[in-house]
């Protein structure tokens, strides 16, 4: 929820965590691609979701391979257009959101929900996560999605920054930012 440019969390007992890579302007896509792909970075992403839940929405899923989720863990698609099937679950709303990740959390003990985009999916499920795994590139890039600039959310602190790190001519970092209780 945002009320006066601020955002405040909502009461659940599930604990999210958004993961993004983001440039300088924190922007994260453009024309529903990513902005850069830097192996560094989809390995870090892939270390971090493998074997957890990931919550997306329609149109990250269209963007990746093929338009199917990724391999080796649950993905849960936030959509109104779609239908629960073998690859996906589908929640249409907020609380249906939370209703499947508590079935999928006790049938799945240990894995942790992680948001992993768009821009709208990031900015409605931002005030219930607590953890937010960034992966900041030095550089800016022309992008039309952003993630919320957390370095300017009073409710979020950055509580570990990596070192740079050059990989193909492009400079990033991972950084992590927690919720202030």
């Amino acid at each position: 929820m945002v009320e006066n440019g601020n955002v405040f969390m909502r009461e659940t007992t599930i604990k999210l965590r958004a993961i993004a890579v983001v440039d300088k302007n924190w922007g994260i896509g453009k024309d529903g691609k990513l902005l850069i792909h830097i192996p560094g970075d989809l390995k870090f992403f892939k270390e971090k979701t493998l074997g957890n839940i990931v919550i997306m929405g329609r149109k990250t899923l269209e963007s990746l391979p093929g338009g199917k989720p990724l391999d080796g863990r649950i993905t849960v698609v936030i959509s109104g257009k779609l239908e629960s099937n073998d690859d996906y679950y589908v929640a249409d709303s907020i609380d249906s959101l939370f209703g499947l990740l508590g079935k999928l959390i006790e049938e799945n003990p240990g894995t942790v929900p992680y948001v992993a985009g768009g821009d709208r999916i990031y900015k409605q499920l931002l005030p219930y996560t607590d953890i937010c795994m960034i992966t900041k590139i030095d550089e800016v890039f022309t992008a039309d999605k952003f993630f919320e600039n957390l370095d300017e959310v009073p409710e979020f602190q950055l509580i570990r920054e990596g070192p740079g790190i050059s990989e193909n001519g492009v400079t990033y970092k991972f950084c992590e930012y927690e919720r202030i209780r």
